[in-house]
């Protein structure tokens, strides 16, 4: 059969699929049949003719919006720098922030200096107390030292935040890098032991003595690591809920004084707290009473330069990005200052930044097409909710209530966040930093022992992801991806549906895949499904455990079925769900073809050039190892290859590479 993309190219003439600019034909390679493998079909001629750029480690529809988010905060930073005390308070935020961190001379000239008070602090440790006291301090800047301490809900009660103690001190992205004995992860670990020396010789250690530190460095966050559970461990929620009172500590974690702890760290008076992994924190108040003084001091020295290396001068930012950016992820060059500065303004700073993102790149329109594109999909899900022959009636009542309590976020918050209490100014940049990590820390210590805030965004504005909650039963969309190729308001419907569509059905599917379906519709850790139903999942979720572990990614390393199931499912799911609303849609309105193409093929196309994606090696073992979710290709091939409606809109045959073998396909949604 000749197909109406390939002929439209070998035709030649044509330069765009649709009403979308952000889709191709000249992306496509038309050597490559739909039916052998998808992802090549669709982004082959691209992935072939494009160059990751040298800042990236990874580059593709998601980074290339991002970019283009972040050149826009770059003009709105920009003009809020020049307006200076002229503008209005969250101008004048914006760009003192940005301006104290595009001021690269003053940045060198001060080199370590600003955190000099910080390093003094940890220079006067004495006792285990007083290494308590330090990472409370840390903790209260919005650092991260030895484990987390924080607000969340209450998995059993989600309408109240209690106090969280969670697993943590880790400097490598997973407990693997310490325990694996592989060749490739011991250079990796002798790389870090080299990176924190280099580190302490910056800030004035002699060699010698900088070698001892990070060599101490590495053993106490191994030990960490051994006590730690592993990320396929932790997909279970009840592993770690652990609901105890203050005063029960003790029988766990000795003679901490975990009182004193909270009231340095910022936190009201509270009488319950989550200890969520009781191994871990046994293990450390273990470590905090036989490591020695000295190697608690380096360790929480290496934590504060390890946290704020990239906002002091150039040698500091070029050791971090040595190791963090060019060793683990393979990126060859550094991003510029404009952008590095940009991005943390946003990170910092991002509903402030956010409100002037909106006025200008979101208009109303936008987010009322998306609000009607979810209420499609969430009735689309109901509807399948109710007929889904392996789920009983039981479950599936309490399902479908489920979904209706569903809360939906688009584009923005109701309400801004007060940054009046903020400091900011032109000084040192690591201090406006640290000011904002210190403002948002008092912002969540104030919510222990209180209702939770439902308006609350956990992203900003301008982020290109989304995200579903179970503990609060919603889905985010900011946005920042509410864009091009995802969204555009004014693009053909079946673009949009196999755009945004599927990642809208994505996040709404997480609710009922193998995590989320342990909360119930008000967030509660609940076991709401019967045993038979349970079971049915189980064996289907297996099919889609086994089918991505099979997936071989790079030089024989496999894919962790366990650990990326949970997107996965979602990804089935959000296809399955936007497409069948697409149709719905299109009922009683012309089903044209556009460039030769019919909708069902148009859907499909958009859902592939959505996961356009080049990638790094070390960057691609980095994911394996660290993301729930698939690489890119295997996100477009992988659910595809289980779908009648893919196979049916592109005349995949049995036995064909796309085409799953019947009693191997999975079918949830």
């Amino acid at each position: 059969m000749t197909y109406p993309l390939r002929a439209a190219i070998l035709a030649a003439g044509v330069t765009a699929l649709a009403a979308r600019a952000d889709i191709e034909l000249k992306y496509i390679d038309p050597s490559v049949k739909p039916q052998d493998d998808f992802f090549s079909y669709v982004n082959g001629t691209w992935v072939r003719e494009t160059e990751i750029p040298p800042q990236y480690s990874r580059w593709g529809s998601f980074s290339e919006l991002a970019v283009r988010n972040q050149d826009a905060l770059r003009t709105l930073c920009e003009a809020a720098a020049a307006k200076g005390a002229a503008g209005d308070d969250i101008e004048r935020r914006v760009g003192d922030f940005y301006a104290s961190g595009m001021d690269e001379a003053s940045i060198n000239a001060a080199g370590a200096k600003p955190l000099a008070p910080e390093m003094d602090r940890i220079t006067a440790i004495a006792t285990p107390a007083d290494v308590m006291a330090e990472i409370a301090h840390l903790q209260s800047l919005g650092m991260s030292a030895a484990f987390r301490f924080g607000p969340g809900p209450d998995a059993k009660d989600s309408g109240m935040d209690i106090a969280q103690l969670v697993q943590g001190g880790m400097s490598l992205p997973d407990r693997d890098y310490y325990l694996k004995d592989d060749e490739r992860t011991r250079k990796i670990r002798a790389g870090f032991v080299e990176h924190v020396s280099h580190m302490f010789v910056l800030l004035g250690d002699i060699p010698e003595i900088a070698n001892v530190e990070a060599a101490a460095i590495l053993k106490l966050e191994t030990s960490f690591a051994q006590a730690s559970l592993a990320r396929e461990a932790l997909r279970d929620p009840y592993a770690s809920y652990h609901k105890v009172t203050v005063a029960s500590l003790p029988e766990v974690t000795g003679t901490i004084d975990w009182k004193a702890f909270f009231a340095g760290v910022g936190a009201p008076p509270f009488s319950e707290v989550n200890l969520a992994e009781p191994e871990f924190f046994r293990a450390f108040a273990h470590l905090l009473e036989t490591v020695s003084i000295g190697d608690w001091k380096a360790y929480l020295k290496w934590r504060l330069i390890h946290e704020c290396g990239a906002y002091l001068s150039q040698p500091f930012v070029d050791e971090s990005f040595a190791y963090y950016g060019r060793t683990l992820s393979g990126t060859p060059e550094l991003r510029p200052r404009w952008q590095r500065v940009a991005m943390e303004t946003d990170g910092s700073i991002g509903e402030a930044l956010g409100r002037l993102y909106v006025a200008k790149y979101f208009p109303p329109e936008s987010k009322a097409r998306v609000l009607d594109l979810v209420a499609q999909l969430r009735a689309n899900l109901r509807e399948r909710l109710q007929t889904l022959a392996w789920m009983d009636e039981a479950t599936r009542a309490k399902a479908v209530a489920k979904l209706d309590l569903l809360r939906v976020k688009m584009g923005y918050p109701d309400k801004w966040r007060d940054y009046s209490s903020l400091q900011t100014d032109r000084g040192a940049f690591v201090w406006n930093v640290l000011h904002a990590g210190e403002f948002e820390q008092r912002r969540d210590m104030a919510k222990i022992g209180k209702p939770v805030d439902a308006a609350e965004w956990r992203m900003t504005t301008p982020t290109v992801n989304a995200y579903y909650s179970p503990p609060r039963n919603e889905i985010v969309f900011p946005a920042g991806i509410l864009q091009p190729p995802f969204y555009d308001a004014h693009a053909d419907d079946a673009v949009n549906y196999g755009g945004i569509g599927a990642v809208i059905g994505h996040e709404m599917t997480h609710g009922f895949d193998d995590q989320g379906r342990q909360y119930d519709g008000h967030g509660n850790l609940s076991d709401w499904w019967t045993a038979e139903s349970t079971a049915r999942f189980k064996a289907r979720a297996a099919g889609i455990v086994k089918q991505f572990s099979d997936y071989t990614v790079l030089d024989g390393l496999h894919l962790i079925g366990e650990r990326v199931q949970g997107e996965n499912i979602a990804d089935l799911g959000g296809l399955k769900i936007a497409y069948a609303a697409m149709e719905k849609a299109a009922v009683g309105h012309p089903r044209e073809k556009l460039y030769g193409f019919t909708p069902e093929q148009r859907f499909f196309v958009s859902y592939g050039t959505i996961w356009r994606d080049k990638i790094r090696p070390e960057e691609l073992r980095l994911r394996v190892k660290t993301d729930p979710h698939s690489p890119a290709r295997f996100r477009v091939n992988g659910p595809l290859s289980n779908l009648d409606e893919f196979a049916a809109a592109f005349d995949v045959p049995e036995g064909a590479p796309m085409r799953r073998p019947e009693s191997d396909r999975v079918n949830i949604w």
